[in-house]
């Protein structure tokens, strides 16, 4: 009998939403949120009912009832520091999500989400989260900021990117921890990881760091920020609305849309300006790397959403081509991810790690 298996992945706009039946996905929607419906949260906690209900929806639109998965597959959340794998959800976990995480972002609605659906089923269902967004395998060096009291941290797509990076190394017929590469993942949220050997030693904290984003700033003048701060203007809470939420081209362009900021760029060369700067500092991102990695670059992998944009590409390639080869693998594979996690456990092909609170 397959297993069955359903698959949640909440993005900052949208919750993913898939069934597979061992690893294969045999259903798949895409929940939209507007940019209106979420700006009535001032946290992303706050939308958990409102997802929860969508998921629900779902499941009634194609006549399944939640007694039919063997598990649920979630994104994982900003836990503290973990190495990759997968884990069990449980009780501790998802209090920690609801009250004692740090940064506000929409990976941690997964767990928490599959939580609350298991209680309504009438068997007991377990919940796994794998590579969750608090993944640290950084190396010691790119911890260190110029401030004694601030430390870098490790936060960004890695479910999607290592999956990438794995796929790309079996189109080269290579195992992916020997291999040296950049994967580039483009969302609302984008992160440039340095994967060595299989882990990602280096990358940017996709809500505080590197290129702007769709919604996020990324990397900000710090005085300018210290200012704004101080200027009694804004809340502690509209200036991290401001950085991450209604930053980048909603900020410029009012829409987080790529398409639809292209599709303005064309009688607009201000917009498109704005486009231009973000593929310009996204490139600036790699080139970082390429030299951190002293040019020994097997790939440069571009995947997410925005890597459906072949205009968009081209733009970061005119960049980066003489470093790597590039190649381009749009969309995401993290339902794909979650889900063969989710049964390496299940078939007991690896253990399932437990998280702890290490506050």
């Amino acid at each position: 009998m397959k297993l069955k298996l359903l698959v949640i992945n909440p993005g900052a706009a949208s919750t993913k939403v898939a069934v597979f039946e061992d690893r294969k996905r045999v259903l798949q929607e895409i929940l939209e949120h507007s940019v209106e419906e979420l700006g009535q949260y001032k946290v992303v906690m706050e939308q958990k009912e409102m997802r929860e209900r969508a998921v629900e929806q779902f499941l009634e639109k194609h006549n399944l009832k939640l007694e039919d998965f063997d598990a649920i597959a979630a994104r994982g959340g900003i836990l503290t520091p973990v190495e990759s794998g997968t884990y069990m959800v449980d009780e501790r976990m998802v209090n920690y999500l609801i009250n004692k995480t740090k940064v506000d972002h929409a990976s941690n609605l997964g767990a928490v989400i599959g939580y609350e659906l298991t209680r309504k089923a009438k068997k007991a269902i377990p919940v796994y989260i794998t590579d969750p967004v608090s993944v640290d395998e950084l190396m010691p060096e790119a911890r260190i900021t110029g401030i004694k009291d601030l430390e870098r941290k490790s936060l960004s797509h890695i479910s999607n990117m290592r999956i990438v990076g794995i796929r790309i190394a079996e189109e080269l017929g290579r195992k992916f921890d020997e291999l040296n590469m950049i994967v580039v993942h483009l969302g609302s949220g984008i992160s440039v990881g340095r994967f060595e050997n299989g882990k990602m030693v280096d990358v940017n904290n996709t809500n505080d760091e590197g290129p702007f984003t769709p919604e996020r700033t990324g990397d900000l003048p710090v005085r300018d920020v210290v200012e704004m701060a101080y200027s009694g203007k804004y809340t502690k809470q509209e200036m991290k609305k401001m950085f991450v939420g209604r930053g980048g081209l909603i900020a410029y362009l009012g829409t987080n849309d790529l398409r639809k900021a292209l599709k303005m760029g064309e009688s607009d060369p201000k917009a498109m300006e704005v486009v231009e700067a973000m593929a310009y500092q996204i490139a600036q991102e790699i080139g970082g790397l390429c030299t951190a990695m002293k040019g020994k670059i097997d790939a440069i992998v571009f995947t997410g959403g925005m890597a459906y944009s072949e205009t968009f590409i081209d733009m970061i390639r005119s960049y980066v081509y003489k470093f790597s080869p590039i190649f381009v693998v749009p969309g995401e594979m993290e339902m794909e991810a979650l889900a063969y996690g989710a049964l390496r456990v299940i078939t007991g092909e690896e253990a399932p790690k437990v998280w702890s609170d290490n506050d």
